[in-house]
């Protein structure tokens, strides 16, 4: 249970920083600083996310 709570948030998390780095990237560009910072971001949490759920596997 407490699993899938934090694969849950995790999930949401993922999605909300997902949109946040799409619309960055639309208004100032795929190679701006704040951009790149929220793809490196993205891709931790991805990791996290991956790694837990194989984990419970």
């Amino acid at each position: 249970m407490i699993n899938n709570q934090s694969s849950l948030v995790l999930a949401v998390q993922i999605n909300k920083l997902r949109r946040l780095m799409i619309l960055n990237a639309k208004i100032y560009g795929l190679g701006s600083q704040e951009t790149l910072h929220y793809s490196e971001q993205l891709d931790e949490l991805i990791l996290q996310y991956q790694f837990q759920n194989r984990c419970s596997s």
